[in-house]
């Protein structure tokens, strides 16, 4: 396969940045094709603005979507926005590896879903089963504050894991028609045996991904 990894964290040898290699180096000695794009490292533009445009449709009344649509029938994204597409393109797989901020993805993994996931390129007007990127597949990988899962959860102090992953994997992933494979959930506040365990659960994961059940899709 295809193995994009959309990498958001500040430092590359940082615990995501750890994971991000591991998987990297898993991949390709089980065959896969990887290609890594580091969001911080490209410094990429979180912000949807005007920007993303060589050319406006309608330069008085500013709409971003009729925007999207206009851009990629012209060719009139800019380079950044087209690279990025471009890699999706390619992807058999997208792996999302970032940090659980505020329970939620740094910003600047929001604005690539933004600028990236335009209309008509991922989704529109068919969405969920008739999204655009129907076919690929994609999983959810993130670090968390907690020693464990017993934070989360009905009875947990933070709720239930699947309620903070809800926008990402439903409503962005499965929402352009993506088939969301179970997240990767990683403790960074686990002792070292426990972090060694969790990597190599994921090594053997990422072994076997064509006979996973889907969560969405």
């Amino acid at each position: 396969m295809n193995v994009l990894i959309v990498f958001a964290h500040p430092d590359s040898k940082s615990l995501n940045g750890a994971l991000k290699d591991v998987t990297v180096e898993s991949l390709e000695q089980n065959g896969h094709k990887v290609r890594v794009s580091d969001l911080y490292e490209k410094k990429f533009k979180a912000i949807a603005d005007k920007d993303d445009f060589l050319v406006l449709k309608n330069p008085d009344r500013f709409n971003y979507i009729s925007e999207q649509y206009h851009a990629l029938k012209s060719n009139t994204f800019t380079a950044d926005i087209v690279e990025e597409q471009e890699l999706v393109t390619w992807a058999d797989l997208i792996i999302f590896q970032y940090p659980m901020w505020w329970t939620d993805a740094p910003a600047i993994m929001k604005g690539w879903f933004d600028r990236v996931f335009s209309y008509s390129f991922a989704y529109g007007p068919g969405r969920y089963d008739e999204g655009n990127l129907k076919g690929k597949m994609a999983i959810v990988s993130v670090t968390h504050g907690a020693e464990d899962l017993s934070e989360y959860g009905e009875t947990g102090i933070k709720g239930k894991v699947e309620e903070r992953l809800f926008n990402i994997q439903h409503e962005k992933l499965y929402y352009c028609g993506m088939t969301v494979l179970k997240p990767f959930l990683f403790p960074a506040g686990a002792d070292e045996e426990t972090r060694l365990q969790q990597i190599e659960g994921w090594k053997e994961r990422l072994a076997g991904l064509k006979s996973e059940t889907p969560v969405y899709g």
